[in-house]
């Protein structure tokens, strides 16, 4: 089907340059944030998505806006790529562990924006990034793409295996949702329209 999408975004704080393609393709990813693009790359990876990302933002000042704007980049993209959503599966989830870390992850594609994120991590910072970015990063990911995501930290003592774990599984828990059913056609929604805007 081609389900892709190419989002160019720039203001004075950053400079993003992103290609998604939601079934699959090569993976890179430069945010000159590293634990981000570790994150990132998991994501992907396990999302099944080609990710094609280059950012450069004020990271003199701190990681804040580079974070939050690619949120808004790729919550774009994903929008775009998904069109009117004819034929999705709507709702994905996963259980994620990574050693002593275990996450859930669980979302609805229903246009709705909306994002809970029960993780509370045992450090406050993880690869010199303040853990509350990752946050404002997903937050700004649903606000744009318009999709319901519950993120749950069920267990962790280390912070980067924790995180690592929720990237990983919101990475699944989306592949799930966006797969296309068999043979349908339908928006799976008795409204017959996912789209609010």
């Amino acid at each position: 089907m081609g389900r892709k999408s190419v989002i160019s975004r720039v203001t004075k704080e950053t400079e993003i340059k992103l290609e998604l393609e939601l079934d699959g393709g090569k993976v890179s990813v430069q945010t000159g944030i590293g634990i981000f693009d570790h994150a990132l790359n998991a994501f992907a990876c396990h999302g099944g998505f080609g990710l094609k990302l280059l950012a450069k933002g004020d990271l003199e000042i701190d990681e804040h806006h580079t974070m939050e704007d690619i949120g808004l980049a790729l919550g774009q993209a994903f929008k775009d790529a998904l069109g009117d959503k004819r034929g999705i599966t709507r709702f994905g989830e996963s259980h994620v562990p990574m050693d002593e870390a275990l996450v859930r992850c669980v979302v609805d594609l229903s246009g709705r924006p909306y994002l809970a994120w029960r993780c509370d991590f045992p450090y406050p910072e993880v690869g010199g990034v303040n853990v509350r970015l990752f946050r404002e990063f997903a937050q700004s990911f649903v606000n744009v793409a318009g999709l319901s995501m519950h993120v749950d930290l069920l267990a962790c003592d280390e912070v980067h295996h924790g995180m690592e774990a929720v990237f990983k599984a919101m990475g699944r828990a989306l592949r799930q949702a966006l797969d296309l059913r068999p043979g349908s056609k339908d928006v799976p929604s008795t409204k017959g329209s996912l789209l609010y805007n």
